[in-house]
Parts: C-alpha cells; sequence; structure tokens
C-alpha cells in the first residue's frame, strides 16, 4: 500500500472492522456490478470511493432523464446523449478514483456469456430488475463458491440479502418460482432515491466485508423509508430440493426460461433473443428516409411514433412503446430483419 493510499483511504483504515489488512483486500479485489440503474450506480460509486481495486460494471440500458432523480452517477448531458450507463459509469468513476481498475462493459447478461463476464469476481452486487437476471446470477453464483448480494426497491420499500454458498440459503430457495400476478414497478409505483441509496448502501457494506474477510450472520433486511420500519431476519438454511444448492441443476446456466422481457419502468421489451453484429451506420442509412434516426459508436434510436426501437451493435434491441412481445418482434423485423 502506498502513503497515497494510506491518506486516502486513512478514515477506513482506522475503522476497526477494515484496518490496514482489509483496506490491502479490498485494493486487490474484483466485484462485479451487475445493472448500474438506481441501485447498481450507487454500488459502483460507494466500491470506487471504498478502494475496491477492480470494478467491472454490466448494463444493457441507455441513460434517460427519467433516471437522473435517483441514478447517482449519471447527469443532464449523459442523458442528452443517450449513452449507455455502463460507459457513463465507467467515466465517471475513473474520475473519482484513478487508482483503481474500471470497466463498463454495455451488454445483456445471459446463459452464453455469464461465464466470460463474471469471471474472476469475488464479490457480485445485484443491481438489476428482473427475476431472470437473478436466478442467472445465482446458478452461477453458487456454482462457481462466489458471494452475491441480491437487492431490490420499489415505492419506498426496498429488500436486501447476501447469498453466501454454503452459510444459509440461495435465492432460488427463498423464491422458487418467480412472484406471480402484476407485480408494481417503478413505472407504477414510482421509487425514492432514498430507498434505492439506503439498498444499495447495505450492499456495499456486506461486499466490502466479504472482500475483508469478515464473518457474519447472513440476514434478509427489509425497510421503508416513508412509511417507517426495519426488519432484519435470519436466512432460513438451504432447502435440499432446491434446484440450483439442493440438486445443483443450475437451469439459469441452460438458458431455461430466457425470453423477450418486459423492462421494469419502460413500457418495454427487450429482444435477445439472437447474437448476430450489425453495422449501425448502414442501418441508419436505411432507415433514414422511414423516421427520425439518431445513432452513435453504442447503439442506434429509431423513432417511428408510437414506438421507439433501440438497437445494440450485437442485434440486441429494446422496443419501447410496448409490453407486447408479438408487436415488438414483428417491429424488430419489419425494420431490423427476421
Amino acid at each position: 500500500m502506498t502513503p497515497r493510499d494510506r491518506e486516502r483511504y486513512s478514515r477506513q483504515i482506522v475503522f476497526s472492522g477494515i484496518g490496514e489488512a482489509g483496506q490491502r483486500k479490498l485494493l486487490e479485489s474484483h466485484a462485479v456490478v451487475v445493472g448500474c440503474g438506481a441501485l447498481g450506480s450507487f454500488q459502483a460509486a460507494a466500491l470506487a470511493r471504498a478502494g475496491v481495486g477492480r470494478i467491472t460494471i454490466l448494463d444493457r440500458d441507455l441513460i434517460e432523464p427519467s433516471n437522473l432523480q435517483r441514478q447517482w452517477l449519471f447527469d443532464e448531458a449523459d442523458a442528452e446523449a443517450a449513452l449507455p450507463k455502463a460507459a457513463a459509469a465507467e467515466r465517471a468513476l475513473r474520475r473519482i478514483n484513478s487508482g483503481i481498475e474500471v470497466s463498463g462493459i454495455v451488454a445483456d447478461l445471459t446463459a452464453s456469456n455469464v461465464e466470460e463476464l463474471l469471471a474472476g469476481a469475488q464479490v457480485i452486487l445485484d443491481g438489476t430488475d428482473n427475476f431472470e437476471a437473478r436466478y442467472l446470477i445465482n446458478d452461477y453464483a453458487v456454482r462457481e463458491g462466489i458471494p452475491w448480494i441480491y437487492g431490490g426497491a420499489v415505492g419506498s420499500y426496498g429488500i436486501t440479502m447476501p447469498v453466501v454458498p454454503g452459510r444459509g440459503a440461495c435465492f432460488r430457495c427463498m423464491y422458487p418460482e418467480p412472484p406471480s400476478g402484476v407485480q408494481p414497478t417503478c413505472e407504477t409505483a414510482g421509487v425514492l432515491g432514498s430507498i434505492t441509496a439506503a439498498i444499495a448502501a447495505l450492499q456495499v457494506a456486506d461486499a466490502l466485508k466479504l472482500l475483508c474477510g469478515t464473518t457474519f450472520p447472513p440476514l434478509v433486511t427489509t425497510l421503508d423509508v416513508w412509511n417507517g420500519g426495519v426488519r432484519q431476519i435470519g436466512q432460513p438454511p438451504p432447502d435440499p430440493d432446491c434446484r440450483t444448492c439442493g440438486r445443483r441443476e443450475f437451469p439459469g446456466l441452460r438458458g431455461e426460461g430466457r425470453a423477450p422481457i418486459s423492462l421494469c419502468g419502460r413500457n418495454a421489451v427487450q429482444i435477445h433473443e439472437r447474437s448476430r453484429p450489425l453495422d449501425l451506420r448502414r442501418l441508419r442509412e436505411a432507415l433514414a428516409s422511414l423516421g427520425e434516426v439518431r445513432c452513435n459508436e453504442f447503439g442506434l434510436r429509431f423513432f417511428c411514433s408510437p414506438y421507439e426501437l433501440t438497437v445494440f451493435p450485437d442485434g440486441r434491441a429494446i422496443v419501447k412503446g410496448t409490453t407486447d412481445v408479438g408487436v415488438a418482434r414483428s417491429l424488430y423485423a419489419k425494420y431490423i430483419g427476421a
């Protein structure tokens, strides 16, 4: 550890829970943040300020003005340029801490790329907005013996839980199936920046404990910053019939349940069932006579009222303005090709 590091992280070093030995471990650690929205942007900034030596940020989406109320790393210029969250986060973190390694990857985490994108992680933080991604993270983390920290927030309510393989239940033990019926989203129920910050802060605290080698009881924590109430309960023991940690089948890693999904708070469907490189400049030329097109190196945005298509170089697309998978697929085939 350099004299500069000792000065920068002096307040953590004098904290008995971390100390100089713990700070050394943090500087040598690798954390992966999956999803860089309200939770993930806070997580990434806090990890960078704490001196986690290597941070990988994975996110599939672009910044919009409605994100700025709660997504801590982004500003109006980022939203105006419709930058990918992962790219903007990498740029911001390099300004926050030039002494660490940061990698922002614009990608959708899938069964086909999870091995590559999560490789080398010592802890994984959940900043996603859907159960499919969480089951995939859980299956990979349990199989590899890597701890990860689940978190979610909507309205003024939030929940977080560390998943430490071999200690307590895994995510699939707690939620064998996704919730059924209509669920509140950030669009339908709103969300407060204070609850996302609170949940993300608890996730980061658990991540730092894990990276420093601290042993602690895994707890399920829920809180409501508007109506009041904080509750913590111990995790149940692993379910011996759990498909992930009990039977070790890892269905998420086999791509089970993979389908176009509605995105939280976006009134949109993501088409991610194919991976084929696209020449966005040629696509822009082809669409220019059909509607407004904006294009940069990260993606292309095409406006065909009442819909909006955002297309990425790997062929993935987000169709905004509908939650009907059939409509989204039809628009993709019509403008990009079957």
